[in-house]
């Protein structure tokens, strides 16, 4: 991807050592802040009641249908992402949607969720095969990737027209609850990419952002596909 113009007056400001490690300190003692919030909100979640999840929605998998139970894979914890790859999606059926492949890029090793008892898999209307192909071709192989059978998860679950995580509990009887939900920019915390890019003096580079004048800005919503940035 080719540079943005950069003029010298939207750059950083330049100071001695001195006071940037002054500047640094400022900005350490935000950042606490933002820990200690971040961490309040977690506990407010962690303490949401739950609903119990008696329909029993079907899923194709690799080997044949399962249920919502089956995606649990024997964990406690299962969250699942609806993946827009359908008809409807632009470059169907050789591509998915560009935002869903941009967070599938950013999954991390499931061996890490796993060891903390908790699954993670992504379902989509598309058929079996065509998610194989699609998986190959993007070198996603470890995420477990479903098929939904009709359109009842979906509807019920926020997510017929737009992506988002929901969050399942299974208990001791194998009895399924739904814990928590979350779209739209509720799932950035799944996408490192752009903490990266919060951590630079250029940011994510987009018009929403509060930046300096003279920096890059493009609009939102930039992801592509992996293969097709040049």
């Amino acid at each position: 991807m080719t540079s943005l113009p950069l003029p010298d007056s939207a750059l950083p400001p330049v100071v001695s050592p001195e006071e940037w490690a002054r500047a640094h300190e400022e900005m350490l003692v935000k950042e606490k802040e933002f820990t200690r919030a971040r961490d309040a909100l977690a506990a407010q979640r962690r303490r949401m009641p739950m609903t119990r999840v008696d329909t029993e929605y079907r899923f194709e998998g690799p080997e044949g249908e399962v249920g919502l139970l089956d995606l649990f894979g024997g964990r406690r914890q299962l969250l699942v992402y609806r993946f827009f790859f359908q008809p409807d999606v632009e470059g169907w059926p050789d591509k998915s949607c560009a935002g869903c492949s941009y967070l599938a890029d950013n999954v991390p090793h499931l061996a890490h969720l796993h060891a903390w008892d908790t699954a993670f898999v992504m379902v989509s209307p598309a058929g079996q095969d065509r998610i194989a192909a699609l998986k190959a071709h993007m070198g996603w192989e470890l995420t477990p990737w479903y098929t939904l059978v009709g359109d009842g998860f979906s509807r019920d679950f926020g997510v017929p027209e737009m992506f988002g995580i929901n969050v399942f509990l299974r208990d001791d009887h194998d009895r399924v609850y739904r814990t928590y939900f979350v779209n739209g920019r509720g799932v950035e915390p799944l996408l490192p990419t752009l903490s990266m890019l919060d951590l630079t003096a250029l940011g994510r580079q987009e018009t929403w952002e509060d930046t300096p004048e003279g920096r890059p800005q493009l609009p939102p919503y930039r992801a592509e596909r992996h293969d097709e940035y040049t």
